[in-house]
């Protein structure tokens, strides 16, 4: 990785390439301006060079007129040319001009303002010519015992910098380090201080980790962060100290600071497998994503109990209750991970619990006002789907609660009930007769078209008794208000007062031509012409005022237009009247039932081809509507019609259900796959690993991963060929 970043390169865009100054230009800006207009001339130079243009020429200025300034902001810039100016020859020797950098460079490693020190420090982390770095040896040791905790905290990091680089140049740095961390007080300065001694010295920092190992607990949070990462990585060479070090973490799980519990949960799973340490780990991730208030930390910390159940299969299912606590978020993504991971672990054992939890959620959706209320209701509903499909013995409590709702959801909520009352009444046929019943009671409440079309297939399909039968003809009959529609409506056009004149008032069916006009005497004497017209206004405000009036729902959504719910209604009838003839002995009454049901099928048509209705019936419609009246007509004498009504729809909804049960176990099963070891996966021990591995793994990483609940497959190269783009 350091080699990578040694030989990287950054582009910067420039707005326009012909506006580039001349080198003379910079010259002059640099010799006569101020330090505003030199902070701009030293971007543009930065620019330039970051660019490919390494402009050595500017050096011996810069040198003269920028490096004696005060300004901060221009030192911070003269640092970052230092960075990337040429600072040897075309012989590899180092440039006569760096002795005067390197001078100004040592006079700010000893300047009196403490920003001024530590910028310069950081960019001693930067150097790596040894030539450059010894003059710097003794003003970046005084540093450390400066008075202000900035440079302190970055002359730490010089150090190792320097140690790392050029040992040679500072042998002594773990043991300066050491020294350091034993004196210092601030907690920021002696974070960086043990993770520079844990880059540079991994034994001097285990030793340190040893002396103050019993105080860790109550430790600044920083320094209990860097120490944890120490721990994870000590753990994997040193195995003796693991037990000692869990115990350590366990007591970090109780820490005031989310980081740090965060990451001492993390470590904890990366240290050990052990179902106690999992179930542990992943309480206090679910713990933080009901106290934390950031939506991304929430989503996180889910994530990482769902790698955890996904690789501790089982261990975690006794912690869906306080996952589903996380429901009390007001971000529907949060909820949405939520619930995703709570249905992953709900058994038979917590089904119940569970399944109470979501119906009172579901009824806070109606009583309360949430934030995406419909989306977050349609969840809620779909996890309530899941549970009952799963787990029949809740199916019934749920089926009920469900259904009360129906009038009051929206209609894409009401439609995802429907569906799941359709796949619960053919799976569960003791339900049948009590949903039938409720469905049949909730008719005159629905206002959804597509609410209503699935109700009414339910009632067609499930209506097995003569009572039940006649139960949904009542209600549908209710539903649907006074038949024939056209002449009911008809009459309450005529009833509507203040319109067309009476028939009285006509002449061989012709209105008798009113007067254009009549005089009127107003108060003052004078005279006021007084028309009185009949006009195609008034006809039509009669008209919409018929249609706006308060009508039964299905009569309603019929004359709006819905004519799909029309042909769903009229295939209902005709499975009813089918199943009474085949069920029952009385041929009177469903002989009473055909009529009736024909009857209310040729009403439709006729109003769907009249002006009550906002836009005229459908040709597919008629055709639809019309073969069931045929079929009405002709099912005694030709027993297949009485087949594809009564059996085939059924059975093609009975394959359909069969075929998303089957996926859902192909599903699950593919889930448990997964996670499954074969019985010739090899086993890996670590000891062994350690003496003969080849290829050198990364075992630091291999434990991030497991941490991580990661999954350590190697990835198909072929998935590469997606994202080639043609370039021509």
């Amino acid at each position: 990785m350091a080699t990578f970043l040694d030989n990287a390169y950054s582009l910067v865009h420039q707005d326009n390439t012909a506006d580039q100054p001349s080198l003379q230009d910079l010259k002059n800006q640099l010799e006569k301006g101020t330090d505003e207009s030199k902070q701009e001339t030293m971007k543009r130079i930065l620019t330039i060079m970051l660019n490919g243009d390494p402009m050595p020429q500017l050096l011996m200025h810069i040198i003269r007129f920028v490096m004696p300034s005060k300004s901060k902001a221009l030192k911070k810039l003269l640092y970052m040319y230092y960075e990337v100016c040429p600072k040897h020859d075309a012989g590899g020797k180092l440039k006569q001009e760096m002795i005067l950098v390197c001078n100004g460079i040592r006079m700010d490693l000893q300047h009196a303002n403490e920003y001024i020190r530590g910028n310069t420090l950081r960019f001693l982390c930067k150097l790596r010519d040894a030539e450059l770095i010894e003059p710097l040896l003794a003003p970046a040791r005084q540093c450390l015992e400066h008075r202000h905790s900035y440079v302190r905290k970055n002359a730490v990091f010089a150090i190792a910098s320097i140690h790392q680089h050029n040992e040679a140049l500072m042998p002594d740095a773990p043991e300066l380090l050491q020294a350091f961390l034993e004196s210092e007080s601030d907690a920021t300065c002696k974070r960086n201080a043990f993770a520079a001694l844990i880059s540079i010295s991994h034994d001097q920092a285990l030793e340190y980790l040893s002396s103050v190992f019993e105080g860790i607990p109550n430790a600044d949070e920083l320094l209990q962060l860097v120490e944890l990462e120490f721990i994870r990585k000590d753990a994997v060479t040193n195995s003796q100290n693991k037990a000692r070090y869990l115990r350590l973490i366990f007591d970090l799980l109780e820490a005031k600071e989310s980081t740090v519990v965060y990451e001492a949960a993390s470590s904890l799973t990366a240290l050990t497998s052990n179902p106690v340490a999992v179930k542990a780990a992943a309480a206090k991730f679910i713990e933080l994503s009901i106290k934390e208030s950031d939506n991304n930390v929430k989503l996180i910390v889910l994530e990482k109990v769902n790698q955890l159940r996904r690789v501790n299969e089982g261990i975690l299912d006794d912690l869906t209750m306080e996952i589903l606590r996380v429901l009390s978020s007001p971000d529907l993504d949060v909820r949405r991970k939520a619930l995703s991971i709570a249905m992953d672990m709900v058994s038979s054992k917590n089904v119940e619990e569970v399944v109470l939890l979501l119906k009172k959620e579901l009824s806070k959706t109606v009583d309360e006002q949430y934030e995406k209320n419909n989306e977050y209701r349609s969840l809620l509903i779909h996890s309530i789907h899941q549970c009952a499909i799963k787990f029949s013995e809740v199916a019934a409590s749920v089926v009920g609660l469900l259904m009360d709702f129906i009038a009051d959801f929206n209609n894409a909520s009401a439609v995802d009930v429907i569906q799941f009352v359709k796949e619960v009444v053919e799976k569960f046929p003791k339900l049948r007769g009590t949903i039938v019943g409720r469905l049949v009671s909730t008719l005159s409440e629905v206002r959804a078209g597509k609410v209503y079309r699935g109700s009414l297939w339910i009632i067609g399909e499930y209506s097995l008794e003569a009572n039940d039968i006649r139960e949904a003809w009542k209600h549908i009959r209710a539903s649907l208000g006074e038949i024939p529609i056209l002449a009911s409506e008809q009459r309450l056009l005529e009833e509507q007062p203040d319109g067309e004149p009476n028939l009285n008032d006509q002449v061989n069916g012709n209105a008798k031509a009113a007067p254009t006009g009549s005089r009127k005497v107003l108060a003052d004497g004078t005279y006021a012409t007084e028309s009185a017209l009949t006009s195609q206004s008034a006809v039509k405000a009669k008209l919409e005022a018929v249609k706006a009036a308060q009508k039964p729902p299905l009569r309603q959504l019929i004359l709006d237009g819905d004519y799909y719910l029309a042909t769903v209604l009229a295939s209902t009838l005709t499975k009813l009247v089918m199943r009474h003839s085949e069920i029952s002995d009385d041929e009177a009454r469903t002989n009473a039932l055909r009529a009736e049901a024909m009857l209310i099928m040729i009403s439709i048509i006729r109003a769907g081809q009249s002006q009550f209705v906002k836009h005229p019936i459908d040709e597919d419609s008629i055709d639809r509507i019309m073969s069931c009246v045929r079929s009405l007509a002709e099912f005694a004498q030709k027993r297949e019609l009485e087949n594809a009504f009564l059996d085939d729809t059924r059975k093609a909804f009975r394959d359909m259900v069969n075929v998303e049960e089957k996926k859902r176990a192909e599903k699950d099963a593919l889930s448990k796959a997964k996670n499954a070891i074969q019985v010739d996966d090899v086993v890996s021990i670590r000891q062994l690993t350690k003496k003969n591995a080849v290829d050198g793994a990364d075992e630091i990483q291999l434990d991030l991963e497991k941490a991580t609940g990661g999954d350590s497959a190697t990835e198909d190269l072929s998935s590469k060929l997606s994202r080639v783009v043609q370039l021509t």
